[in-house]
């Protein structure tokens, strides 16, 4: 992030502070960062863990893609670096009651946003086996997928699926060899649900194609750096194809001998490839096991 005493940043998912924490020790004194987070806990968490910065933070229960909103009512015109990481926070997984552990007997809700209208219960019971199949397929790359939904859509006929126990246990007794797997078989599953509760994928294509559009990515100030933590194999596809789109400019087919479109580079890719953690950082942070980092920087 290249972070510098009196910039202003953007943590665009606050999750549980620890990444605005190290940015706000990066850009003191004067420096500014605007914290969002579409989950009222995280925002209420980063109240108290950030308050001895006082009005060097300003917090915001929204989604990223608010972005060009909230800078604008901040009376800001550009900022000097974007953070947006895309994984569950430790307290989601763990303290939220929402679900999001196939480990807990919690409600299957899932939404990170409290105010969302469907929940993760809403389609494991409402949705057709079809579409069960898709979500699971798509979105948590799960091999059974139609296994699965089948299986689900049994269960449900006797009796609703209400708690992330029941669906695990079911997705656990779907799987070939009873679970046995490497990794248990309901977290392509549990994954794929949150995505889709959550419009995940919808909201980074939002913002990488509106926010950060060919408009010149005008929410970054001229070497301003954008960095994006996924997690997910469709989440980063979404951001290495719209930031190497936006670092090559003309999109013009290759058999046009001159460009007509008169599109000109606005971002320099800082990682060619995205960057995995190493052995040593995933033994310190399990976590961050699959994390692919991308980054680039505002020409100008």
């Amino acid at each position: 992030l290249n972070c510098r005493p009196g910039g202003i940043y953007v943590d665009g998912t606050l999750g549980g502070a620890g990444h605005a924490r190290r940015i706000l020790s990066g850009i003191m004194p004067g420096g500014l960062l605007i914290g969002i987070d579409q989950d009222m806990d995280a925002v209420d968490n980063a109240r108290l863990a950030l308050a001895e910065y006082g009005d060097g933070v300003r917090l915001f229960h929204d989604s990223f893609t608010a972005l060009p909103q909230i800078l604008n009512g901040l009376g800001i015109a550009s900022v000097d670096g974007i953070l947006l990481d895309l994984g569950l926070s430790l307290h989601q997984i763990r303290e939220s009651g929402r679900g999001f552990s196939f480990m807990a007997d919690e409600p299957l809700d899932m939404r990170m946003n409290a105010a969302g209208e469907q929940t993760a219960a809403d389609i494991i019971n409402g949705a057709d086996p079809g579409e069960l199949r898709r979500i699971f397929s798509e979105y948590g790359e799960e091999r059974h997928a139609g296994r699965i939904a089948r299986r689900i859509a049994m269960a449900r006929e006797k009796t609703p699926i209400r708690t992330a126990r029941q669906l695990a246990e079911l997705v656990r007794d779907a799987a070939p060899g009873g679970g046995r797997e490497r990794i248990h078989p309901a977290t392509r599953v549990f994954m794929a649900l949150r995505i889709a509760v959550n419009r995940e994928l919808e909201r980074l294509r939002t913002f990488m194609d509106e926010v950060m559009a060919e408009n010149g990515a005008s929410v970054l100030a001229p070497g301003g750096r954008i960095c994006v933590l996924a997690f997910h194999s469709l989440e980063d596809r979404i951001v290495k194809h719209s930031l190497r789109a936006l670092a090559a400019g003309c999109d013009c087919p290759p058999r046009i001998p001159r460009c007509v479109c008169g599109k000109r580079p606005v971002l320099r890719l800082l990682t060619r490839k995205a960057l995995t953690p190493t052995a040593a950082e995933i033994q310190n942070n399990p976590m961050a096991r699959s994390t692919r980092l991308r980054a680039a920087e505002k020409i100008g």
